[in-house]
C-alpha cells in the first residue's frame, strides 16, 4: 500500500447506476465486469510525443479569425496524488460549452449561438510541481432533457491521462454559488457533499488578471479519502 493512501469510504464517485440521471439506466452494467489483462503496448507506450502540446492549446479564448465572447477567466489547480505529491508532466485536457451553453458539436441541438471563435477545447502538460493554466470563458448553463426543465449548472469536463492510455481519469469542475446545483442529478450523483464540495472551484483573487480575467482555482487528486469525484468519461 501506498504510504500515506487513504481509501474513500464508497460515497466518493458516483455509482454506475443513479436512476435520477436516466441515461445510466441504460447504460449501468448488469453483468459482473471481466478483467482482460493489458497488452504491453497499452502499459508502457509513449502518450505523446516531443513537442505536440504548446502552450497556445491552453488558451481557448484565441481561435483563428477572433476572440471569443463571454467573461474571460483563468482556471487553475495543481494535481496530486493520494499523499499529496504533485503529479509533474501528465495531460490534462478540458471541454466545455461556450458562453450561451452551446457546444461546437453536431449533436447539440440547444437553441444557443455558436461563437465561431470558440471550439472549447484545450489542453496543457502540468509543470514540474504538477501545476496547470486554462485561459478560457465562463461556460454557459444549457438545458439537457433529462427531466422537466432540465438545465445543467455551469462546468467544464476535465480528463487527466497517466503513463498510459489505459490510465485516464475523468471529471467535472462546477463553479461556486452555483443556483442549479440543487437539481442536476450528475452533480448529486455523488453522494457525499464533502466529495460534491470538492467539484466546485474556487474564486481566486491572486489568479485574477486585472481588467482582463476572473480566477478560479481547481486542484485534483487522484486517489484516497480526499479525491476528487471521478465518472464515466461519456457523461455529459
Amino acid at each position: 500500500m501506498l504510504p500515506n493512501y487513504r481509501r474513500d469510504d464508497g460515497t466518493t464517485h458516483p455509482p454506475l447506476l443513479s436512476p435520477g440521471y436516466k441515461s445510466t439506466v441504460p447504460r449501468a452494467p448488469r453483468e459482473q465486469f471481466v478483467l482482460l489483462p493489458h497488452s504491453l503496448t497499452e502499459v508502457t507506450g509513449p502518450l505523446l510525443g516531443e513537442g505536440r502540446v504548446t502552450a497556445a492549446d491552453a488558451d481557448l479564448t484565441l481561435a483563428p479569425g477572433g476572440e471569443a465572447q463571454g467573461q474571460r477567466i483563468v482556471v487553475h489547480g495543481q494535481v496530486r496524488d493520494a499523499g499529496g505529491r504533485p503529479i509533474p508532466h501528465t495531460l490534462v485536457e478540458v471541454w466545455q460549452s461556450n458562453a450561451a451553453g452551446r457546444y461546437q458539436h453536431r449533436w447539440d441541438q440547444h437553441h444557443a449561438p455558436l461563437d465561431p471563435h470558440f471550439t472549447g477545447v484545450g489542453r496543457c502538460l502540468t509543470d514540474a510541481d504538477g501545476h496547470y493554466r486554462f485561459v478560457t470563458v465562463k461556460p454557459g448553463a444549457y438545458p439537457w432533457g433529462n427531466h422537466p426543465n432540465a438545465w445543467r449548472p455551469a462546468h467544464i469536463h476535465f480528463s487527466l491521462l497517466g503513463r498510459a492510455f489505459t490510465q485516464r481519469l475523468v471529471t467535472q469542475m462546477y463553479f461556486p454559488d452555483d443556483p442549479l446545483f440543487a437539481y442536476d442529478p450528475i452533480f448529486n450523483s455523488v453522494r457525499d457533499e464533502r466529495a460534491r464540495a470538492r467539484l466546485i472551484a474556487k474564486f481566486d483573487l491572486s489568479a485574477t488578471v486585472e481588467a482582463w480575467a476572473l480566477g478560479f482555482r481547481f486542484d485534483i487528486v487522484l486517489a484516497g479519502e480526499d479525491g476528487t469525484p471521478t465518472e464515466d468519461p461519456h457523461d455529459d
